[in-house]
């Protein structure tokens, strides 16, 4: 397994040069069944690894631009009457795909951000009265430019908590920058992506993460570090629960990517920034890293 996922790794990295750790994030995130969200200023390469790791397990993929116009049923979908059926016929909207990518998804009204809580969470949606299940896997990778920028409407803390991740991508290193300038087309090589890791070997590698490992000690560490949350200063909560399943099934699924059948304290920090910064952040723009720093830095792991 750890072969046929770092040779995911390596074929993402041609795709987006420079960028390896970020890669790796994202990959561990789709493996623990969360939703990624990747923040960065346009043009970083957000949409080129969104549409990469749709490609290479080779799943359904819809790309949604999110506008401050767009409705709610222009992602659900709509029922429209039928004369011939004498009937009313649903057509389902670009939610109904195994990787969404949702495009600025800061963009769009508050209304329509909220159309996509009960398809991250329950991977359904209740259109009209009737509850219609999403195809399986289903992924949702949101991009969002910074808050700072104009044309944006701030997340709620009840969507962002349904992201197991956040990632920002930052500006490539020079070497991989001139690589890049003198390269091929990013959407070129993306078509001619083959799939790697396809459904039945994800889902393989999925039920795999299930199975890692992990002791009573590693899951005492955990909890102290989800109970510091709750008390730090300047924040009105801490990690909810639903954070610390989401904490715990990323570091198994890092654990997986490394070769191991058990979790390591190593693995559940590796991850903790990605899984934490979003949801401690509240309202507060940068404070969340040093948040972040100060629970890993104070709370032992013994």
């Amino acid at each position: 397994m750890k072969q046929k996922l770092d040779k995911v790794v390596n074929e993402l990295n041609t795709i987006l040069l420079g960028k390896e750790p970020q890669v790796r994030l994202a990959l561990c995130g789709l493996l623990a069944r969360g939703h990624l969200l990747i923040e960065d200023i346009p043009g970083m390469g957000k949409t080129t690894l969104s549409h990469a790791l749709a490609s290479i397990m080779g799943l359904s993929y819809q790309r949604i631009q999110f506008t401050n116009d767009l409705l709610p049923a222009d992602v659900l979908g709509y029922s429209m009457y039928d004369k011939q059926a004498n009937n009313l016929v649903f057509h389902p909207g670009p939610i109904f795909a195994q990787v969404v990518l949702a495009d600025e998804i800061n963009r769009a009204s508050p209304r329509t951000q909220s159309a996509l809580l009960e398809a991250m969470e329950e991977r359904q949606v209740s259109i009209e009265g009737e509850t219609r299940p999403l195809p399986a896997p289903f992924f949702v990778i949101a991009t969002q430019n910074p808050i700072e920028q104009g044309g944006t409407f701030p997340l709620p803390e009840s969507q962002l908590d349904r992201f197991l991740m956040r990632l920002k991508l930052g500006y490539p290193d020079p070497k991989a920058e001139r690589e890049l300038l003198e390269g091929e087309d990013r959407r070129a090589l993306t078509a001619r992506l083959e799939a790697i890791l396809p459904q039945a070997e994800l889902e393989q590698a999925q039920a795999a993460v299930e199975k890692v490992s992990t002791s009573p000690a590693l899951l005492d560490y955990l909890q102290r570090l989800l109970e510091q949350s709750r008390r730090m200063p300047g924040l009105m909560y801490g990690l909810s629960p639903r954070a610390g399943l989401g904490l715990l099934r990323a570091a198994k699924a890092w654990a997986l990517m490394a070769g191991r059948d058990h979790v390591l304290p190593d693995d559940l920090q590796a991850v903790f920034p990605s899984v934490a910064e979003h949801r401690l952040e509240q309202g507060e723009t940068g404070k969340s890293q040093e948040r972040v720093r100060q629970l890993l830095s104070t709370v032992s792991v013994l």
